[in-house]
């Protein structure tokens, strides 16, 4: 049993120490949601406004308890509308007679 204890008490395994540090952090995610919900207004909004709706949830931890900050919410609330009008768009595109011909 030699050496069974002895180096526990240094270095106590914390939750902070699980967690990979290489990824971005939530105000990062936030703020590149909030952009990409942005940019989806003008062009790919089909495809940037999801973006914004996943880097806005994991922005907000993956969770809708406790506090929230404000540009993970925002890239949540804008990707969503974001992709609700490319939808909207996408489908009176592919109804006939609205053509270029």
């Amino acid at each position: 049993m030699a050496g069974f204890g002895q180096g526990t008490r240094r270095h106590p395994r914390s939750r902070s120490r699980t967690w990979s540090r290489s990824g971005p952090d939530r105000a990062t995610l936030g703020i590149i949601g909030v952009i990409c919900a942005i940019a989806g207004f003008f062009v790919l909004g089909i495809i940037l406004g999801p973006v914004a709706i996943v880097c806005g949830w994991l922005a907000m931890g993956r969770s809708w308890a406790g506090s929230r900050p404000v540009p993970a919410l925002v890239a949540l609330v804008l990707g969503a509308i974001d992709t609700l009008l490319a939808v909207i768009w996408l489908a009176g595109a592919a109804t006939p007679g609205s053509g270029m011909f």
